[in-house]
């Protein structure tokens, strides 16, 4: 892997990586993306390298979101700003914790397919101390059925581009002589409402 594959994982890796601190980052396009690349002949970043980087990424991500779940609870109990400190509700926080805690693996492997949620899975996970182990593993599985079907997705349409492109052409033709009928129909018909209504004034 030369210095143009290097740097396409350094960027992929820190997309999954931030794409788990930050939401709205448009991670999972990136994903498809680059398994795109990877289907290429031949491949600026080989499929191996795509697999390391989009887990590296996340794995990193979720241990920094789980490092500062640890903290944050604690941060709202002391914390002088109102604001923060009315988030703390010992009750309904206690509740949410069991539910989570009861429900810990279906919650963490199905997180994966909704970025909102896998952002305060790792949080959460963090806040009730729950394994780290345990939860990195079925984070895991999360990924890998998530971004499995991204980066599968992304491989069989880099796979089949020159298809892809004939049909686009192949469409792009039909649009363009469909809408080339339609403005002749609406000239033809106004040519002739027109010389009509001339008829009848006359």
């Amino acid at each position: 892997m030369g210095l143009p594959g290097i740097a396409l994982w350094g960027f992929f890796a820190f997309s999954n990586f931030l794409e788990n601190i930050f939401p709205p980052w448009p991670g999972d396009s990136f994903v498809i993306f680059s398994g795109f690349l990877s289907a290429q002949n031949p491949p600026p970043l080989p499929l191996w390298g795509v697999i390391t980087a989009t887990l590296a990424g996340n794995w990193l991500g979720a241990y920094v979101m789980f490092r500062f779940g640890g903290r944050v609870l604690q941060f709202l109990k002391e914390t002088d700003i109102k604001v923060l400190r009315n988030l703390y509700e010992e009750d309904s926080l206690k509740r949410t914790f069991g539910w989570f805690s009861k429900n810990s693996i279906a919650i963490i492997i199905l997180s994966r397919f909704s970025a909102g949620v896998r952002f305060f899975v790792s949080i959460v996970a963090g806040i009730i101390k729950m394994n780290f182990v345990r939860f990195i593993f079925l984070y895991t599985i999360a990924i890998f059925l998530w971004c499995g079907i991204l980066l599968g997705g992304g491989y069989e349409l880099g796979q089949n581009w020159n298809q892809i492109i004939v049909i686009l052409n192949i469409y792009n033709k039909f649009i363009t002589v469909l809408l080339v009928m339609i403005l002749t129909g609406f000239g033809v018909y106004h040519y002739y409402h027109k010389k009509k209504n001339k008829v009848d004034r006359e």
